[in-house]
Formats: structure tokens, C-alpha cells, sequence
């Protein structure tokens, strides 16, 4: 019998490898993710249709569905007017994809890049106060359209070496709209480099914590592989969002073929449902 009381588990997909998963997320109204929008060359493109066509095969789907907004070589934190705006035109066409999806939520990478030691980069003595500063100068605009759009920004932790930073960006939003979330791999990839474990970064956050990418790695490289195949410590960190009193989206971050293979493990351990 299922345990209803386990989070439910969802993925992050591109719209070409939705239909194979389709049934599986409408069942239980998994949480998804369309990764599509990180990309340039399909912000560029005529994505409507292939939108239009995944609004249908969505048929009945109610669930908590995001997408992956811009992020290569697209700085947040950025001093140069020319930059942010070209980051801003990428995230407003980010934007449209989502609200034509139906969207309610977009990823957007930490701007914290590590230069230095995990517990002197990105500190208040260090230059955080003007980081913040500049990343909300470059949001100025921005987070407004995707209120209005009820679409949730939320910072993913990638080259982040202490969670004090992001949470400190986090908070100076003081809103809902603007939230926290946590990729396992980059997580255990920053760890051997002094960084905490993911369920540090899980307790750490606390409600601030809205959205997780799930893949395991042996922490040579963000493998993408699926949960159960690397190093990742999977017990302690179920063992911290069980502490929590809220259910962030949890999304596979796999291949796509691998989908199944990283959901099945995690259920036979008693991770998820």
C-alpha cells in the first residue's frame, strides 16, 4: 500500500520527452518542470506551438508545475548596465514561455560564484552587501512581470561553497515570490570543496526552501545520474525534509530515459511515493 505521507516525487523535463511521463505526472499530479526556456536558441524560436501542444497533452493535469528560466553566460550579478539588460530580455522571454505554459514557478541560478574560501567569499566584510544590491538592481523590473505572471522565482545553489550567502539574498527579497532551491549534485560537488552536505542546505533554508533538483554524482562532475547510482547521502537528506513543515517541489534531474530508473530507487528505499 502506498504511504501517502512520503513527498511526491515529480521531474524535470524538456516538452520532446514529456509524453512517455505523462499519465505517471497527471495521476498524482506530480510536480514538473519544462526545461525548454534555459535555452536561448528556443527563447528565439517559435516555442508556442510546441507549448500549445503540451498544454494538451496535459489534459487534467493540476499539479505544481515550473520551468528552468536563462542562465548561461546570463550574470545576475553583474555591475555593466548592457549585461543586466540583456539578462532581463532573456528572463521576460523566459517569462512569456511560462505564463503560456501556466507555469508557476521559475529556476534561476545563484549568482555566488566561489573565488576564495568557503567561509570569507560572498560574507557582509567581502563585498555581499553590494552583490545583493546589484542582483536586485538587475531584478528591478523584472520580479514585478512574473508577480503579476504568479510566477515564483526560485535561486538554485550551483557554485555556492556556504549557504549563508543565498540565504542572505534570499531574505532581502522578503517575499514569497522569491525563494530558495537546492540541486543535490551541485550541492555534493561543492561539498569536497569545503561546502555543506545537501541536508545542511535542506535545514539550513528551512521554509525558505521551495524546489529541489535531485540527481546523485561521484562528485567529479554533475553527472545528472540517477538517485542511488553516485555518492550522495540520499538518507540524510530525506531524513532533513522530513523535519520540514512544508513540501518543496521535488524534481528528478536526470536523462530523460532515466526517469524511471531514479524514481523506482528512491521508492524502494521509502524516499518518496
Amino acid at each position: 500500500m502506498e504511504n501517502n505521507t512520503l513527498p511526491l516525487l515529480g521531474a524535470q523535463l524538456e516538452l520532446k520527452d514529456l509524453p512517455p511521463y505523462c499519465e505517471w505526472l497527471i495521476e498524482s499530479q506530480r510536480d514538473l518542470e519544462i526545461q525548454d526556456p534555459s535555452y536561448g536558441w528556443v527563447l528565439d524560436s517559435d516555442w508556442r506551438p510546441q507549448v500549445r501542444q503540451a498544454r494538451d497533452l496535459l489534459d487534467g493535469y493540476t499539479g505544481r508545475l515550473g520551468v528552468h528560466g536563462p542562465w548561461y553566460g546570463l550574470p545576475l550579478l553583474c555591475p555593466d548596465a548592457r549585461v543586466q539588460e540583456l539578462v532581463v530580455t532573456r528572463l521576460k522571454q523566459a517569462l512569456d514561455f511560462a505564463a503560456a505554459l501556466g507555469a508557476t514557478q521559475m529556476v534561476l541560478h545563484s549568482p555566488f560564484e566561489f573565488y576564495g574560501s568557503p567561509m570569507v567569499a560572498h560574507t557582509p566584510t567581502h563585498g555581499l552587501i553590494d552583490e545583493i544590491k546589484l542582483v536586485h538592481e538587475t531584478l528591478a523590473d523584472f520580479l514585478p512581470l512574473a508577480q503579476q505572471a504568479n510566477c515564483a522565482l526560485v535561486l538554485e545553489m550551483c557554485y555556492d561553497t556556504n549557504t549563508a550567502a543565498l540565504l542572505a539574498l534570499v531574505r532581502s527579497f522578503d517575499s514569497n515570490d522569491v525563494q530558495m532551491s537546492l540541486d543535490t549534485g551541485h550541492a555534493f560537488l561543492m561539498q569536497r570543496i569545503g561546502g555543506p552536505p545537501p541536508d545542511q542546505w535542506v535545514r539550513d533554508a528551512g521554509p525558505l526552501l521551495a524546489h529541489l533538483h535531485l540527481a546523485d554524482t561521484d562528485g567529479l562532475l554533475d553527472r545528472h545520474w540517477p538517485p542511488g547510482k553516485g555518492n550522495i547521502n540520499w538518507y540524510a537528506l530525506f531524513e532533513a525534509l522530513g523535519s520540514l513543515s512544508h513540501r518543496p517541489r521535488l524534481l528528478l534531474e536526470t536523462d530523460a530515459d532515466k526517469v524511471w530508473q531514479g524514481a523506482d530507487w528512491l521508492s524502494a528505499q521509502g524516499f518518496v511515493r
